[in-house]
């Protein structure tokens, strides 16, 4: 499968990259490069450095300078402001440009990128601009006998953040974590996904023309082994926040433990959709089908269980299937393309071996279940029946268009499948009995609960995950608290 990139974004592709460190982009210490794919054809687009320690260690005492000279906390709030807003403005101006980058560089369909990820992005900037003139803490008197005293509390930025973002939202998840760190008032040191740098990158280019200070944002591309761990590490960092597995994000454990840096993790999910049997089908079924094949299944929350109850089982299985069938796959900047390839054929390879597994142990193949023959990373829309807990692909996160097909007798049997789980990240209950889906959802072990809808974000919704599917929130004010020190004082008067 083909397409046609536009000669602005040829352009682009076509420029040598660089790390951006200290406002200059400079040349890497190392000499490796990363070959970017597009895995919609398997060609590749460009390189990028394949950064190492020393461009770690030349990032994060930048951002340190910068942070202790005061070049972004010395301005106003409002000025801070005004440089963020600037950044949605221009984001928003190179839209389409941004919406065909992202799409070459992770295979989302591009209507995906362009009315969905870029708005987003942008969004997130105005969100937490506004937030800068509101950061305030309060004042109380103490009650000490024989004293007169006067508490205040106030909140500090926590000062160099690592950020370290996943490949199948490289732009958004770039956004939400630096726009509440800038708002906050840190300096950041951004690591991109190696598979999907591009993005970032030339975000980069774009908060410079905005005008933020040298030092503020720093870039390095690289690999999770010799960038992201280095980061992690780092003494000089003051806190990590990362999107990815939970794998990955357990060993960041390890890395924080010298110097205690405070760490937020949006980890792995395997979320509950649960469909009862007053729920309207119409909007149930495309809504549970869409939960799961969106971005081929890429996507942190996920629907990747689907629990129906026993009386409309075989309607919504049929709906679902018929949906999973008519889907089209294609190239992602084809406007006619529901669903996109995978992000690699390494990826694509461990969709596969996931559902070879569940067939060996059981599980029937109702739709799909292979492989697309021919260029690109390509799996078609699958869907599983037969399942039982003991399962991997019960268990464990598939990160493709895999969707498990479980019934349910009642209320408890339905929350009690949807908590059998060792992650707690997001879920969706689909039901017109409203006391019904309150209750479903106060007792769902979740972070996020959808009700007759799913995986639509808000900036002001925070996001985030029970059990192992992480530690805080991102989004929301409670977003922005991740990168704010609460200091307490006590004067006697």
């Amino acid at each position: 499968m083909t397409h046609a990139i536009s000669d602005t974004a040829r352009l682009f592709l076509s420029a040598e990259k660089r790390h951006l460190i200290d406002g200059t982009w400079v040349s890497s210490n190392s000499k490796d490069q990363d070959t970017i794919i597009d895995p919609s054809t398997g060609e590749p687009l460009c390189t990028v450095p394949s950064g190492n320690a020393q461009d770690i260690d030349a990032a994060v005492m930048a951002a340190r300078r910068a942070f202790d000279e005061k070049r972004w906390t010395g301005k106003t709030p409002a000025e801070r402001a005004q440089i963020m807003w600037t950044i949605a403005d221009l984001m928003l101006a190179n839209l389409e440009e941004l919406a065909e980058l992202e799409s070459l560089d992770g295979g989302k369909p591009i209507n995906a990128t362009t009315h969905g990820e870029i708005p987003a992005a942008a969004e997130a900037f105005r969100y937490y601009a506004g937030w800068c003139t509101k950061i305030s803490g309060q004042t109380f008197t103490p009650s000490i006998p024989g004293l007169t005293l006067q508490g205040i509390t106030q909140h500090e930025p926590v000062g160099v953040v690592g950020l370290i973002i996943p490949w199948n939202g490289p732009l958004v998840m770039a956004a939400w974590k630096l726009a509440p760190a800038l708002a906050a008032g840190c300096s950041c040191v951004l690591k991109p996904a190696e598979l999907t740098p591009l993005t970032a990158l030339r975000l980069g280019e774009l908060m410079i023309e905005a005008g933020m200070p040298a030092g503020v944002v720093n870039i390095v591309t690289g690999t999770g082994q010799q960038v992201g761990a280095h980061l992690a590490a780092h003494n000089d960092v003051n806190k990590i926040a990362f999107t990815g597995s939970t794998k990955v994000g357990k060993g960041l454990l390890n890395a924080a433990q010298d110097n205690l840096k405070k760490l937020s993790l949006e980890l792995g999910g395997k979320s509950p959709v649960i469909i009862f049997d007053d729920a309207n089908l119409d909007e149930a079924i495309p809504g549970a089908a869409d939960a799961i094949f969106s971005n081929a299944g890429q996507v942190c929350v996920a629907g990747s269980r689907l629990l129906v109850q026993d009386t409309v089982y075989d309607d919504v299985l049929t709906g679902i299937k018929t949906v999973a069938e008519n889907l089209s796959l294609g190239p992602c900047l084809d406007p006619n393309t529901d669903m996109g390839p995978l992000i690699s054929d390494t990826q694509r390879n461990r969709v596969h071996n996931f559902v070879e597994l569940s067939k060996k142990e059981g599980a029937q193949v109702i739709a799909g279940g292979d492989m697309y023959e021919g260029p690109g990373f390509y799996y078609q829309p699958t869907i599983l029946g037969n399942i039982t807990p003991d399962m991997t692909v019960y268990r464990e996160e598939v990160f493709g268009p895999v969707l498990t097909v479980i019934p349910f007798t009642d209320f408890d049997d339905a929350l009690t499948k949807a908590n059998d789980s060792k992650y707690g990240l997001a879920s969706s209950v689909w039901t017109q009995n409203h006391a019904q889906a309150h209750n479903m959802a106060y007792a769902i072990k979740a972070g996020i609960v959808w009700i007759n809808c799913h995986g639509i974000p808000d900036v002001s919704m925070p996001i985030g995950g029970y059990k192992e599917s992480g530690w805080g929130r991102e989004l929301g004010q409670q977003g922005l608290s991740l990168y704010l020190e609460h200091k307490s004082i006590m004067m006697k008067l």
